[in-house]
Parts: C-alpha cells; sequence; structure tokens
C-alpha cells in the first residue's frame, strides 16, 4: 500500500507509457528543465526500453537534478550521479546490493529499500490518494504483502485509518515483529511472508526455521513464487516442515502439471495476477522459456484441481484495478491480442470469485449477503447480467465499508 501511494507521484518509465529509448529520453530531458532541487521518481522500467541504463546514460538525459527509475519489478533502483551524491554513495555501510565497478558506483542498488529510506530520511507517504483511488473500484480491504512490514509500518496503519485517510480494512503480511502488534477493528495480521530470489535463495535449513517458527505461532506463511525453481523450493520446504492450513503460494507464476499436483496434495492455497497476461504477456511470449509459456498464471487448472485460488493485485507493480484481472482472467488476451492458453479461462463468475473471498481465508468461499451483514458493499450502475459482458471499474457507483459510504453516491 505504501509503494502504490508513493506510484501516484511517480513517473512513469516503462510499458506501456514508455516503450523506447528516444522516448524515456525525452521524458527525463523534459523532467531535467523543471526549475527546482527535488527528485524525480520513477517506476515500471524495463529493459526493453532502454537495455540495461545505468547513472551514465542517466547523467547523459537527466544531469541536474536526482533521479532514481525503479524496475517493474521492484527489487532495482537506479540512480544518476546528482542522486548517489545526494545520498552519499557508496560510503562505509554502503548495502551489499550497491554495485560498484572497479570501487565506483554504476548507479544500480539492489534490494535496498531500508537504507535508502533512512539515507534520504523519508517520510511515509500519505494514504489518502491510494485509498481513495481502490475505493473507486468497490475495494473495502487489502491485504498488504510488504514482507518487511513491522511496528513502524503497523503504526503508520493503523493511525491512518483513525484518522480517515486509510478507507478500507487491512491484513497485514510482514516480519515476526507485528506478532506484537495489538490488533485494531480494521487492522489484522497476516502471513509471514518468505520473498524467495531464484537467485539468492535461501540455506534450507534457515528457512524451514523461519516456517517452523511462525507456524508455532499459529501463523501460516505466504511464498512469493514467479519461476519455477522458486516455487519448486517452496514446496520442498514446506514438505519438510509441514503445512499449517492458511499457506499460501504468491503468483505461482509458472506452474506445470507436477507442482500443480504437488500444491493440491500439500493443501496450499494460490494468489495469482491474471493481469500480467494483458500487461506482461507480449515481454513473456519474448522473454519466458518456450517450456514455461504453456503454465503462465494458469487459472482454470486450479480450480479443476480444487486448489482455493484468488486475486491479487502486486500493485503498484500490477494494476491495482481487480476489475481488470477480472477482464484478463476471462480473455488471457495479451497487448498485441495474442491469447495465451485459453483453456485456463475463467468465466466472469469465477474472475469475480476471485476477489470475493474473505481476507484470511482466500479462495475458500465468498462472502454472502445477508441481512444483518458488516455492509463492506460495491454498488454498480447496471446488473450483473450485463456488467459479466464488459469487467470494468468504470460500473462502480458506490462503494461502503463497515456501513460506511467511502466512495460516490447511492
Amino acid at each position: 500500500m505504501l509503494a502504490l501511494a508513493a506510484s501516484l507521484d511517480s513517473v512513469r518509465c516503462g510499458p506501456p507509457d514508455i516503450q523506447s529509448e528516444p522516448a524515456l529520453a525525452s521524458l527525463l530531458q523534459r523532467h531535467n528543465a523543471i526549475p527546482g532541487p527535488g527528485w524525480v521518481r520513477g517506476i515500471g522500467y524495463h529493459p526493453c526500453v532502454a537495455g540495461d541504463i545505468d547513472r551514465d546514460w542517466l547523467d547523459r538525459h537527466i544531469p541536474d537534478r536526482p533521479v532514481r527509475i525503479q524496475h517493474r519489478g521492484g527489487r532495482l533502483w537506479v540512480f544518476n550521479s546528482r542522486a548517489l551524491d545526494d545520498i552519499g554513495a557508496p560510503c562505509p555501510g554502503s548495502p551489499a546490493g550497491l554495485e560498484l565497478v572497479n570501487g565506483r558506483a554504476t548507479g544500480r542498488l539492489y534490494d535496498g529499500d531500508q537504507w535508502l529510506r533512512a539515507r534520504l530520511d523519508s517520510r511515509f507517504p500519505d494514504l489518502g490518494k491510494a485509498s481513495l483511488l481502490l475505493a473507486g473500484y468497490g475495494v473495502t480491504g487489502i491485504t498488504d504483502t510488504t514482507p518487511a512490514n513491522g511496528g513502524a509500518e503497523w503504526s503508520y496503519f493503523l493511525q491512518s485509518q483513525l484518522s480517515g485517510q486509510l478507507r478500507q480494512s487491512v491484513r497485514m503480511m510482514g516480519a515476526g515483529q507485528i506478532m506484537q502488534c495489538r490488533e485494531a477493528e480494521l487492522l489484522k495480521r497476516g502471513e509471514f511472508k518468505i520473498h524467495l530470489l531464484e537467485s539468492q535463495l535461501p540455506e534450507l535449513e534457515s528457512l524451514c526455521g523461519d516456517i517452523s517458527t511462525a507456524h508455532a505461532q499459529g501463523r501460516p506463511v505466504a511464498f512469493h513464487c514467479v519461476s519455477r525453481t522458486e516455487l519448486v523450493y517452496a514446496l520442498g520446504a514446506l514438505r519438510a516442515t509441514g503445512v499449517l492450513p492458511g499457506d499460501r503460494i504468491e503468483h505461482a507464476s509458472v506452474t506445470p502439471p507436477e507442482l500443480l499436483q504437488s500444491i493440491r496434495e500439500l493443501g496450499l492455497r494460490v494468489i495469482t495476477q491474471p493481469h500480467f497476461i494483458a500487461e506482461r504477456g507480449d515481454q513473456y511470449l519474448a522473454d519466458v522459456e518456450a517450456s514455461d509459456q504453456p503454465w503462465l498464471y494458469r487459472a482454470a487448472s486450479f480450480i479443476s484441481a480444487g486448489i482455493p485460488l484468488a486475486g491479487g493485485s502486486d500493485a503498484p507493480f500490477g494494476s491495482a484495478d481487480p476489475w481488470r484481472a477480472m477482464h484478463a482472467a476471462v480473455a488471457r488476451s495479451t497487448r498485441a491480442g495474442r491469447v495465451m492458453d485459453p483453456a485456463e479461462a475463467l468465466t466472469p463468475e469465477q474472475a469475480l470469485s476471485l476477489f470475493l473471498s474473505r481476507p484470511e481465508a482466500p479462495g475458500i468461499a465468498c462472502v454472502e449477503l445477508e441481512v444483518g451483514a458488516r455492509a463492506d458493499l460495491c454498488l454498480l450502475d447496471a446488473p450483473w447480467e450485463v456488467v459479466r459482458e464488459d469487467l470494468s471499474s468504470g460500473h462502480v457507483r458506490a462503494t461502503w465499508q463497515a456501513g460506511t459510504l467511502i466512495f460516490g453516491s447511492p
């Protein structure tokens, strides 16, 4: 949620907004000409635009003000020289993710968000604009899946809810620290998040220890798995430790039949992002190994196998609009119009159900409307028979959270 809020005041530097090196260069040059010392914060970059850019590339196009551009995957920031000077990098205590060549920083920083936040002495972004955006989509509650969430984030979310800036209920994943936080009516603890990275997989013994600790606290785990290798590793660790009801796989981006069967046997849940087919499908078809392409962001196969399936946004790295995800789950079409495995397509009703289950039991059962129930409601401007043919957030007329109108008018 914090990253989504920050993204709303950031410059989009990748597809579909920016698709070529000249276009990115022109964008940065325009920002370079804006008077003032402030930072330029770019997001959504992909190497298909201009390759593996570094500080020298940025210096050629935006030399006069500090800029940092984030890769669309979220792990990598690229800085120009002015920005590196502002944060004093490299310096004693620089993180291992700050890339150096012959002692000189290339401008690339991997997995350094916490260090960077301290160097910039930055504050958490205001959540009001992002919360209103979600309310306009009909969203009444969110699950925040940031692995590093701790006490500071918990306190900030709670204060934002009490002040009215954050209108949704929140289920917060994160580190072990949030087990010490006191739950509130609209703020609950979520799963222990484990963000696997294929190139830097943790020691299996250590990983199993983390899983066992979380399970001993009655806390399920949520594995971030965007490659076949990461999914194999996660399933192996869960076999070794045992599974707690509620353990889940985030993304399951590449799920061949044998791993789908393992997910079913272990009794896991899957949270998928079907809109990545629409947003990134053409890039997947160009970059992902041909042997993995049939298993990208499956949907119908999970349901047919009896695996609980729910939808997520991965915002801001994917669209925060759940209606786009629903449409993509039905159409499975890339931006260029190529359909990726139509056998995995869902019906409109199945696509809608991806976003209607309870946060603590994703994919298990949809929330039912009944007299006396808590009024978390999204009102549409047309009957479902009409909306199912046009899955669009443009149909959202009003949104209530716990009986309070948070968007639109009835």
